[in-house]
């Protein structure tokens, strides 16, 4: 039922590893051509870019700075110009840069935090919106967190304020977007590994969140990889826009 999936043109942002990694293989599994958007980890990128090619379909490799709302523009166009079009948008990039109390972190640390998971949000999409509504349609898929729901823990406030920002705008444009038929949907990862708990995270810390998990473990890449090819798909999720999924093992049940 995904082979409508097949020969679409996919723009991953954050792609060089983790969940934007594990979304990028699982598309080129189903024949989507996709753009490897990556900041600093090339090395990452061309990696992921090979074994999509192995897969037997295209890659590009995009660099920009998220945070940068105008880099993302100019990465949006970069993937224009190499497939023609954009028919899945997927809003992965985004990071917590340290864990700092609301009420001890600096102004700076607070925009650069809420630029880098939500302005490059907005950003993405205002960049590929109109190129969608030429095209008669296309698919967003943005990537909140639990922590929007919760309001984080142990120094991840403002992080949870950023992708909370993130999900209102995933509800705001799947209204604004659907007469267009574009469908506009987010995907909310629980505690998954990755390099993001690598850096922010310590052993106790994810014990702790380990056992809050009726599932008893924590997730991986690999298992939200479906979710995004559930949304991308319209013979799947025709009619499912302006929703949050979540994907952690059953420690939020909102």
């Amino acid at each position: 039922m995904l082979e409508d999936l097949n020969g679409l043109a996919v723009l991953i942002t954050g792609a060089s590893s983790g969940i934007g990694a594990a979304a990028a293989l699982a598309f080129a599994t189903v024949g989507a051509s996709v753009g490897i958007h990556y900041h600093e980890n090339r090395d990452g990128a061309e990696a992921v870019a090979a074994e999509v090619r192995g897969r037997g379909t295209e890659a590009c490799i995009l660099q920009a700075d998220v945070a940068d709302a105008d880099a993302v523009s100019k990465c949006v166009a970069a993937f224009l110009d190499a497939f023609g079009r954009i028919d899945v948008l997927i809003n992965n990039a985004g990071s917590m840069l340290g864990r700092v109390p609301v009420a001890d972190a600096a102004p700076e640390h607070f925009h650069r935090v809420m630029d880098l998971n939500a302005t490059s949000v907005y950003a993405a999409c205002h960049a590929a919106v109109p190129v969608m509504r030429r095209q008669g349609g296309g698919n967003i898929i943005n990537v909140t967190s639990i922590a929007a729901r919760s309001g984080g823990a142990g120094g991840a406030g403002i992080y949870a304020a950023s992708k909370a920002t993130v999900s209102t705008l995933t509800r705001a444009l799947a209204k604004e977007e659907a007469p267009n038929n574009i469908r506009v949907n987010a995907v909310s990862p629980g505690v998954i590994v990755t390099p993001f708990h690598d850096r922010y995270s310590t052993e106790a810390q994810l014990e702790a969140a380990r056992a809050a998990i009726p599932q008893g473990r924590l997730g991986t890449a690999e298992d939200c990889a479906g979710t995004f090819l559930y949304l991308a798909s319209d013979s799947l999720s025709r009619y499912v826009t302006g929703q949050i999924i979540e994907v952690n093992g059953g420690q939020l049940m909102p």
